[in-house]
């Protein structure tokens, strides 16, 4: 037998154990008996043909009218109250657990529903709520139990009273099932907050002290935890006085969940002790718990660490300075739990130590910016730097993850002080992980201005950053994301580094990163990669502040992209050229793109065309007439060469659509909203000019710097010179007579008589006076962000009567 007659055979044999299959399939289709269950009469009503399929109806039928119930209410509330819901109750005695968690949604649709709160309607649905309230299935209970919770909110109070408390006291005695006593301590949590503080006492409190004593840890356990609720009712003065011994009592339980679940409601409840039971009675208390915890019960630890933060500061108003010190310290012995052993050897854990141990760590860290408030940012350095700069640096990544995510805080805490911690942002921006890069990512901006403004040694107006390693951090994450297979996390990466035009210099970013926006556009196969790399390129050009890296910008993105070889190229052309209109002004866009993106009709790829006529009436709104009348002259004949010589289907398409959108636009817009537009348009305009005015006092400043640097290195020369002359001169010849007061007058008077000397002294103060001027002029072309200071600067350089203000200025004030 050959491979091909093997082949064949095989697929015999393929067809065959199909036709085996699906044998039973066709024996499983409805029958004509089954359909005629089925059907029903159209002649019913809505409410009788409900009647109908809760009586005789499938379990399919009879679950559509469950679901339904709450559309039949709203339609007809008393015959469907009247005839329908006894039927859904007797259904629900034997229905399944779908029927039943159906039925639970549709009751509490129905309670939540204002318009039908009658108190007849409202006995029969919580008749129901609370005779499922016990299923014997635990999802059945729980979903009842939600739905009584929930209607709990919208009732009347002396309904609940009525319909709920009271029935609730036979179900929580101790003789009751678990079942029954846990639900009754979700009820009584949730029914304290209804009534006052007299009723619940008179009520509640009784219930409340017996299942705080419930021989089973899982009811003291759950009905410790409604005490903050039950607190909230009764008032400060009644929760000292029952609350809190219940809760001392239930701290030294000796069930683990029993104390978490006191614990956390003792932190609260905080608030609502007075200084005396916060040192007394608390502060005792939960030290007591964290040593117990520290030392035999890691379980209960975790929980324990995440409220470390609010328990610190919910106790600090009473605490002594040792105290202090000793919850400080102990927070500081939480964050390197399970790093080392106490005699500092490093020591292998079973690993479900390892987690609980990795979970305590992790909640360190969350809670980390409000320990920098409890031990106050100006004793970071000395009490927490050693302990933040380990949680950067934990072995476990949801450790450094949660640090990244809390990172912001810290830096917005530390003030001025921020430098200390400038080597864990690195750190943090350069970690294996790109979910603790993820993580950083959410608050890169503000992280990055506060660092490189409030740094040490920062602060200088041309932003040049000196945080060390900073850019080359920036690089590697951009990187370590472009590598990997996360996308999504490098598109974020790219979207933050917009922000870098408002922390380092133009040319940083474009020496470090345009070149590498380019690549990506270019390169990466991701479209949502290469879009927003082209957004964030856009933007560094937008700030960019010197006008050749623009124009070479611009170059490479009409040589590379606009007229690139890959079709690819150019499509992304296309969407540089929707982000310019989005970014800058309009005469920006027309002046370098408009025409470059009208070119593309020629394009020998449909999908280039058919993107460029989706795109034709944005350009249309970028032209400003008259003065660019010949570019709509050039638009028109482009949609005219499309409609002449288009042989694209889809491309032919998307004309036809574009041409009538042309027509309509100066029409359908608004007046308001066009006027919004202009006035945006000219303050991106003014902000384009302002970068130009900026660069050239720029150069103004940096001539005159260098003119006046070489001018004073001259008169220093001169001067030099004049003095090695003059000590020549005296070393060489004596020293001439004294003279008397006539021959002193008479010298006087004849050498500032003659014109040579008149001009000489003048010269000299001309060159006083020239120097001087550099000066002034070196200091008041300095650079600006303020428009006043260009508009003086520009003004103070032109024509000659300005000079001589200046000059005369200069005069008076030389002595």
């Amino acid at each position: 037998m050959t491979f091909n007659q093997t082949c064949l055979f095989g697929q015999i044999d393929d067809l065959h154990d199909l036709a085996l299959i699906e044998r039973p399939v066709r024996r499983s289709l409805t029958t004509a008996e089954e359909i005629e269950k089925l059907t029903v009469d159209e002649g019913l009503n809505d409410i009788e043909r409900a009647v109908y399929l809760l009586s005789s109806g499938q379990d399919v039928q009879r679950a559509s009218v469950v679901v339904n119930l709450p559309n039949l209410v709203r339609q007809n509330p008393a015959e469907t109250f009247r005839r329908v819901v006894p039927k859904v109750r007797e259904v629900l005695h034997v229905a399944g657990v779908e029927m039943q968690l159906a039925a639970a949604t549709s009751f509490l649709t129905i309670l939540q529903d204002e318009l039908i709160l009658i108190q007849t309607h409202t006995h029969s649905i919580l008749q129901i709520i609370l005779l499922n309230l016990y299923h014997r299935d635990a999802v059945v209970s729980t979903a009842w139990l939600e739905t009584l919770l929930s209607a709990i909110d919208v009732l009347p109070k002396e309904t609940i009273r009525q319909e709920i408390l009271n029935p609730l006291v036979p179900k929580a005695q101790l003789s009751q099932s678990l079942q029954s006593r846990l639900a009754s301590c979700r009820v009584l949590g949730k029914v304290a907050g209804k009534f006052e503080s007299h009723i619940v006492k008179k009520d509640v409190l009784p219930l409340v002290r017996s299942l705080c004593q419930d021989v089973e840890y899982e009811v003291r356990s759950c009905m410790c935890r409604q005490l903050e609720c039950i607190a909230k009712g009764i008032g400060a003065e009644h929760t000292k006085a029952v609350i809190l011994p219940e809760l001392v009592e239930l701290a030294r339980d000796e069930g683990s969940s029993v104390r978490l679940a006191a614990f956390d409601t003792i932190v609260n409840l905080l608030e609502m002790f007075d200084n005396d039971d916060r040192t007394c009675i608390v502060f005792p208390l939960v030290k007591t718990f964290c040593e117990k915890c520290f030392k035999a019960d890691e379980a209960v630890l975790a929980s324990l660490t995440f409220q470390y933060g609010k328990v610190c500061h919910g106790l600090s108003g009473t605490f002594t300075e040792d105290q202090h010190v000793w919850f400080l310290e102990f927070y500081k012995k939480l964050c390197v739990l399970g790093l080392q052993h106490e005699n500092g050897h490093s020591e292998t854990y079973p690993l479900e130590l390892e987690r609980k141990y990795e979970s305590v760590r992790k909640n360190c860290a969350y809670n980390f910016p409000a320990m920098v408030l409890f031990a106050e940012p100006k004793n970071f350095l000395s009490e927490l730097y050693p302990t933040f700069s380990s949680l950067c640096h934990d072995p476990e990544i949801a450790v450094r993850r949660t640090t990244a995510n809390g990172f912001h805080e810290v830096v917005k805490l530390l003030g001025s002080s921020v430098h200390l911690i400038q080597k864990e942002l690195i750190a943090l921006l350069q970690d294996d992980s790109l979910e603790v890069l993820d993580a950083l990512m959410d608050n890169l901006q503000e992280i990055l201005e506060l660092v490189t403004s409030k740094g040490e040694g920062a602060g200088s107006e041309s932003k040049q950053v000196n945080v060390p390693d900073l850019i080359p951090a920036l690089n590697a994450a951009e990187q370590k994301a472009a590598t990997s297979l996360k996308w999504r996390i490098h598109e974020k990466l790219l979207q933050k580094y917009s922000c870098l035009p408002r922390v380092i210099s133009s040319d940083q970013i474009y020496f470090r990163f345009l070149q590498r926006m380019f690549t990506i556009i270019t390169t990466n196969n991701v479209l949502p990669v290469q879009r927003q790399s082209a957004r964030t390129l856009c933007v560094f050009l937008r700030y960019n502040r010197k006008q050749e890296q623009r124009q070479e910008v611009i170059s490479k993105l009409l040589d590379q992209l606009g007229q690139g070889r890959s079709y690819w190229n150019r499509l992304r052309f296309l969407d540089i050229c929707e982000i310019v209109m989005e970014l800058f002004s309009k005469s920006y866009f027309c002046k370098y793109f408009f025409v470059p993106a009208l070119e593309l009709v020629n394009d020998p790829v449909a999908n280039v065309r058919f993107k460029l006529c989706n795109m034709l009436p944005k350009l249309k709104s970028a032209i400003r007439l008259p003065t660019d009348k010949h570019l709509l002259q050039q638009l028109e004949y482009c949609v005219r060469k499309l409609l002449c010589r288009e042989k694209d289907k889809d491309v032919m398409a998307v004309v036809r659509k574009t041409v009538l959108e042309l027509d309509k636009m100066d029409i359908t817009e608004p007046y308001q909203k066009r006027h919004e537009k202009d006035l945006l348009d000219q303050k991106k305009e003014k902000e384009e000019n302002l970068l130009i005015e900026m660069e050239q006092l720029e150069k103004q400043q940096t001539e005159g710097k260098s003119s006046s640097e070489k001018l004073g290195e001259r008169k220093r020369k001169e001067v030099k010179k004049s003095k090695l002359s003059r000590s020549r001169s005296l070393s060489c010849n004596p020293s001439p007579p004294k003279l008397s007061a006539a021959e002193k007058s008479l010298k006087s008077t004849s050498s500032t008589s003659p014109v040579t000397a008149k001009s000489s002294l003048q010269h000299i103060n001309d060159d006083l006076l020239r120097s001087h001027h550099f000066s002034v002029a070196s200091t008041s072309t300095a650079p600006s962000a303020s428009v006043p200071v260009l508009i003086r600067s520009n003004t103070t350089g032109n024509g000659n009567k300005d000079t001589r203000k200046i000059n005369m200025r200069s005069k008076r004030s030389i002595p």
